[in-house]
C-alpha cells in the first residue's frame, strides 16, 4: 500500500494544471503538495514534461530535504518549497512557474501595484518583488537561498504571506503558494493575469496610480472579510 498515495495524486494533479493555464511550456515550472502533519511534501521530478507525468512519478521529499521514495530526481527548486513550508506557517502547496508576464515584472525587479479591483480581489497590497540575490548567496545552495530570499523580502515588508501568496523573484519569476496544491496553481495563474493588466494599464497610462485604498478594502473584504458575501454560503 503507498502510503503517500493521495499526497502524490494532488501534487500530480495540480501540476496538470500549469500547461492547461498556459503558465509553462516545456520543464519550466513545478508544483508541490505538504502534508504538515508528517512533515512532507510530493514534487514534480525535475526534468520531465507534463505529458509524461503520472501520479507514481511524483517524488516524496521531507522538510530536510531527505528523499523518502520516489525513482526520479525532484524538481531543481525543491530547496526553495521547503524554505516556504518550514517559514510560512499554513501552506498545503506551492507553485513556481515561469509565466509571461509575471516573469517580466520579476525580470524589470519591480512590486506589482494594485491597479484594479482584480488584484484586490486577491490581496490589498502590491505584490512583493525580492532584490537580486548576491553573489555570495548564489555560491552556495542557490535554490535554498532563493527561498530565503522570498522569506527575507516578507519580513522586511511586513506582509502575511497568509494575506499575499505570492512573490516575484527578481530576474527569476513568479512563486505562489495556497492551503492546497491546487489553491496554489490558482493563485499562479491570478498572478499572471493581474501581471499582464497591470502592464497593459500602464502601456496606456504610464502615470496609472494604485486603486484607492477604500475600494481595495471594500474588494477584499467582501471576498475575505467576517461579513464575506461573495460566492455561495456552504
Amino acid at each position: 500500500m503507498d502510503s503517500y498515495k493521495t499526497l502524490r495524486e494532488e501534487a500530480f494533479e495540480a501540476n496538470r494544471e500549469i500547461p492547461r493555464r498556459n503558465l509553462a511550456i516545456y520543464t519550466w515550472g513545478n508544483v508541490s503538495a505538504f502534508d504538515p502533519c508528517r512533515g512532507v511534501f510530493a514534487i514534480k521530478p525535475s526534468g520531465v514534461g507534463y505529458e509524461a507525468l503520472t501520479a507514481a512519478s511524483m517524488v516524496i521529499v521531507d522538510l530536510d530535504g531527505n528523499i523518502l521514495e520516489g525513482s526520479h530526481r525532484p524538481s531543481s527548486d525543491t530547496d526553495t518549497h521547503r524554505v516556504l513550508y518550514r517559514e510560512f506557517p499554513g501552506l498545503g502547496g506551492i507553485t513556481h512557474t515561469h509565466s509571461v508576464f509575471a516573469v517580466a515584472w520579476a525580470q524589470a525587479g519591480k512590486p506589482l501595484p494594485v491597479f484594479g479591483t482584480t488584484h484586490a480581489d486577491h490581496g490589498v497590497h502590491p505584490v512583493p518583488c525580492t532584490g537580486f540575490m548576491s553573489a555570495e548567496a548564489v555560491k552556495n545552495n542557490y535554490e535554498l537561498e532563493t527561498g530565503n530570499l522570498i522569506v527575507e523580502t516578507f519580513k522586511k515588508s511586513g506582509l502575511d504571506p497568509a494575506h499575499t501568496p505570492m512573490v516575484l523573484v527578481a530576474g527569476h519569476g513568479p512563486f505562489t503558494w495556497g492551503k492546497t496544491a491546487a489553491q496554489s496553481v490558482y493563485h499562479g495563474a491570478v498572478l499572471e493575469e493581474i501581471c499582464r493588466m497591470a502592464l497593459y494599464t500602464l502601456v496606456l497610462n504610464p502615470a496609472a496610480e494604485s486603486l484607492p485604498e477604500h475600494i481595495i478594502n471594500k474588494h477584499w473584504e467582501r471576498k475575505h472579510g467576517p461579513g464575506a458575501y461573495y460566492g455561495q454560503r456552504s
